[in-house]
């Protein structure tokens, strides 16, 4: 070798013969002690997760990774509702009461930041809509949702949470994934991982966009991550089906019923050839599952069968355009549940490439209109599937989700129309099975700028979700790079005052 007398002593060693030959006989007698030693269990077991506790992972068919599979404890969720708001909406302007703003209106009190994330803030503002009592419980809500406000003793508020980041990206992936980088697993993606569906004809999680588009994050909001593609999100909406469901018009049925009967034989031969290759039994289960939705996903979709009191109650006639379209894909969420979907995602605002508060909650200027839009897209249709759920005897076993991925400032901005991000404070809320109705669990400060009372952040939330499906947000892992991955991180703990 050229430049040896440059290299290292240690280098030098390697290219020793008499070094090298002992070198590998040592390494060969190492792999074969660790195969003894494993046989005769003695090695060490499995790392434990955070807590000390050890990981429960599904024991998944690669044939057929969407059978459902048990919860690790006994609840009353079977399914699960998630109504995803993008942009942040304004819990002090929704679901926070604060009379301390109206008291401080146009002043700025001490102790407020006077620069936020977009820039100088401006005076306290108070709530651009009346806060009335609602409901047996007298729970106050803005004239902003009245038709949600009409059921807030259905619903189980959370006033303390608080987020990481002041970012919309980051924001998203956190409240979705459980962490603000991309690449990690959705909620969704989890809870399907963990128990699977009970119709193998859909997809066990199903996410339905805003009729705008994505939102911010895109589908990493409901990507699977690092877990096994089986358990990402489908999307589709009441008017977008699934890409390349339809059978060209040139191919009859029976041809095509020919061709799947003989790619299934062809598939089951060669899974016999390789019975060990976990990849391609779930490369062929996602082939078969498409097969299968080419029936049953236009039958989900078709709307023709709801009666015109329902299509009424939901609002999808007589208001915007975009909340007829947002009001079809609420009906589609429901009949997504009544056919055993375990996990349907719904979606109000999308990615702001429209300008600033249209295509979502994200109102950093003239929040009074932009707000007032996005509620008469989202209240009445939002409010009718619940109440859809609840009359149809589901909610007993569906748990309801509604979440934003942050709140906004009690102050305007300089500009006098808009609140900026609020990391510190925001609200979220919860119905149906396994929550207490008609109850809020912790305060924010007077001005609902930050947490006071029974703070509660992101990883405590999404532990108390998986709590309601029955899973254990400490032992609930996926084996990645080396470490025990889980939805939680090494954080969160179950809210249980907020428990039934």
């Amino acid at each position: 070798m050229n430049n040896a007398e440059k290299m290292s002593r240690h280098g030098r060693s390697m290219l020793d013969r008499r070094n090298f030959l002992g070198t590998a006989g040592l390494s060969t007698m190492g792999l074969a002690l660790t195969s003894l030693l494993d046989q005769d269990g003695l090695l060490a077991k499995e790392p434990a997760v955070a807590g000390g506790v050890a990981p429960i992972r599904p024991a998944i068919d690669a044939s057929n990774p969407y059978e459902a599979r048990g919860s690790h404890f006994d609840v009353p969720a079977k399914q699960v509702l998630v109504i995803y708001c993008p942009g942040a909406v304004s819990h002090v302007d929704t679901f926070d009461y604060k009379p301390a703003l109206e008291k401080f209106d146009g002043q700025k009190p001490p102790g407020l930041p006077t620069v936020t994330f977009e820039g100088p803030s401006g005076n306290i503002a108070k709530p651009f809509w009346d806060f009335k009592p609602r409901g047996e419980s007298g729970k106050m809500v803005s004239d902003l949702l009245p038709n949600l406000g009409r059921q807030v003793d259905d619903f189980c508020f959370f006033h303390a949470l608080s987020t990481d980041t002041s970012a919309h990206p980051q924001g998203e992936n956190f409240m979705n994934t459980g962490f603000t980088m991309e690449g990690f697993p959705s909620f969704g993606s989890w809870v399907t991982y963990a128990l699977g569906t009970e119709n193998q004809e859909l997809p066990a999680f199903v996410a339905i966009n805003d009729p705008r588009g994505l939102a911010r994050s895109g589908k990493n909001n409901f990507g699977n991550g690092f877990l096994p593609a089986a358990f990402q999100g489908t999307d589709f909406t009441a008017t977008s089906p699934p890409n390349n469901l339809q059978r060209p018009e040139l191919v009859s049925s029976a041809a095509d019923k020919r061709t799947v009967d003989l790619l299934a034989r062809l598939n089951a031969g060669h899974l016999e050839k390789y019975p060990g290759d976990a990849n391609l039994a779930g490369r062929i289960a996602s082939y078969e599952l498409a097969g299968k939705m080419q029936t049953s996903v236009p039958d989900v979709m078709d709307l023709a069968g709801e009666s015109a009191a329902t299509l009424k109650a939901y609002g999808v006639e007589g208001g915007s355009e975009l909340r007829g379209k947002y009001a079809r894909n609420c009906l589609l969420a429901r009949r997504l549940l009544e056919k055993g979907v375990r996990v349907v995602q719904l979606f109000n605002g999308s990615d702001p490439s429209g300008g600033n508060g249209i295509t979502n909650w994200d109102s950093h200027s003239n929040i009074r209109d932009t707000h007032a839009m996005q509620a008469e897209i989202m209240d009445l249709p939002t409010a009718a599937l619940i109440a859809d759920l609840k009359q149809r005897g589901m909610l007993e076993n569906t748990l309801v989700v509604w979440a934003t991925e942050f709140g906004r400032m009690p102050f305007l901005q300089a500009n006098g129309t808009g609140r900026d991000h609020n990391p510190g404070a925001f609200t979220c809320f919860l119905a149906g099975a396994g929550v207490k109705n008609g109850f809020s669990y912790g305060e924010s400060d007077d001005f609902g700028f930050k947490a006071a009372v029974d703070k509660t952040t992101v990883y405590d939330f999404n532990a108390t979700l998986l709590h309601l499906m029955g899973l254990d947000h400490e032992r609930l892992t996926f084996y990645h790079n080396g470490l025990e991955r889980r939805l939680t991180n090494v954080h969160g703990h179950v809210i249980k005052d907020v428990l039934a």
